[in-house]
């Protein structure tokens, strides 16, 4: 890529609303077809960081036709970085073929999807995937975005929406839940759904663990730019790392459950983590969500925790109580009311794999393969867990769905010299939300 495009792209400004892809809707654009594994498919990658190449390292080992076609990201480091890893790595080097085709800026992820892929690979922050989800639709391509898909209402809104056009034009949609191509959970909700303990009287999950990454300020930098490099620490980016992280488990109970919350409330603030460099986010949600539509009605609730707070109890997990007996769901193992156990799931292979597998043999195949609904509503479970920490407030799903509150820009301009969302005060610090204080509808 040379120096004058770099600069250029920088100083170029991108709107990211709704309308940002209406330019193509009057050529819209269907899904191209594969006859059964005889043409190669080409992948693009939007977001180069650990994540993102480690999807396309799965995706290039699914079959030997199949190349790495462009690659973007908002960074020109990561971009150029990340080119250079996987076009020398064993296993992938022969298969990457995007040397004219590294792109970096804001606008990225459009030049990346207009460069003749056929799949692409959503893996930026998450706060812009809404919006690069719906051009890529309107392209006409295959996309495999990975968890979460939103971090507010709007951004979930969007994704339903998108979502309706992808199935008229018989788009294949995977998203990043590989818990559900996992074979020890697939048995293991199976026997629960089937009523091996009883009726699912209770739910708990977990994601308390390590902090992670913090990426200081470098000299010379934008606000813009340190915040998309250290993004894990903003919500118009990360959403919180209930969003972020403990998605997981909250789409696994949900995945048992069949169904999403309709009520939550919960608690949650930053004990622990403290600086400029860990901007907005809380580093502890205590949330209790109901599936059904009355606080005090005969309902089933889902008690999640997530922390990050170093030198406590840590729990990466899924629970569920029946009448007749408990499940640890995230080990494969069920228990009837005296602490027998009755079922142990067996392993079997990396999930991650599966699902890649299972994705590219939808394209090439044409079978139902649209996992975008289920990825728009688990994210909603999860924004709706942070609007509950984060107001204070006991919450009702629709609400929070349709509120007007956008924590995401998708009205505004963005570029490396225009101001974010938060900003910080005098010493560096951002403020942070104030439960009982901070509206979130």
């Amino acid at each position: 890529m040379d120096s004058q495009n770099k600069d250029k792209t920088r100083r170029n400004f991108i709107k990211t609303s709704t309308v940002a892809a209406a330019a193509t809707t009057a050529f819209p654009r269907n899904a191209k077809g594969f006859q059964g594994g005889s043409e190669e498919i080409k992948v693009g990658l939007v977001g180069c960081g650990g994540k993102g190449t480690s999807d396309v390292r799965q995706v290039l080992g699914v079959g030997d036709k199949i190349k790495l076609w462009a690659m973007g990201d908002a960074l020109d480091r990561n971009a150029e970085g990340k080119y250079k890893a996987l076009s020398n790595a064993g296993g992938t080097k022969e298969k990457v073929d995007c040397k004219d085709r590294v792109f970096s800026g804001v606008d990225a992820y459009q030049k990346v999807i207009d460069s003749g892929v056929d799949i692409v690979f959503l893996v930026t922050s998450p706060g812009f995937r809404p919006v690069h989800f719906d051009y890529a639709v309107e392209q006409g391509k295959h996309v495999f975005m990975q968890k979460p898909c939103s971090v507010d209402g709007r951004g979930s809104r969007m994704l339903l929406e998108s979502n309706k056009k992808a199935k008229a034009k018989g788009l294949k949609v995977g998203v990043g839940f590989q818990r559900r191509h996992d074979a020890r959970y697939i048995e293991t909700i199976k026997r629960i759904q089937d009523g091996a303990i009883g009726d699912v009287v209770s739910l708990r999950c977990y994601w308390d663990g390590r902090t992670p990454w913090v990426r200081p300020r470098r000299e010379g930098q934008s606000e813009m730019e340190y915040q998309i490099q250290n993004w894990y620490y903003f919500n118009w980016l990360c959403g919180d790392h209930i969003v972020e992280q403990h998605i997981h488990n909250l789409d696994v109970c949900n995945w048992l459950m069949g169904d999403y919350p309709q009520i939550a409330q919960g608690k949650g603030g930053c004990e622990v983590r403290n600086g400029p460099d860990t901007g907005e986010t809380f580093d502890h949600h205590q949330v209790e969500y109901v599936y059904g539509s009355k606080w005090d009605g005969p309902s089933v609730r889902m008690h999640s925790s997530c922390r990050h707070i170093p030198g406590v109890f840590n729990s990466v997990s899924e629970h569920a109580h029946g009448s007749k007996g408990y499940a640890i769901i995230n080990g494969g193992r069920l228990y009837d009311n005296d602490g027998k156990e009755i079922f142990r799931a067996q392993g079997g292979g990396s999930s991650e794999m599966t699902h890649k597998k299972a994705f590219i043999d939808a394209i090439r195949n044409d079978k139902e393969f649209n996992e975008c609904d289920n990825g728009a509503l688990s994210s909603m479970t999860a924004v709706f867990g942070r609007m509950a920490t984060y107001s204070g407030q006991l919450l009702k799903i629709d609400d929070c769905l349709n509120t007007k509150v956008d924590v995401f820009p998708y009205d505004e301009e963005l570029g490396w010299d225009s101001n974010p969302p938060v900003l910080p005060d005098k010493d560096g610090n951002y403020q942070r939300p104030v439960p009982g204080k901070t509206k979130v509808i």
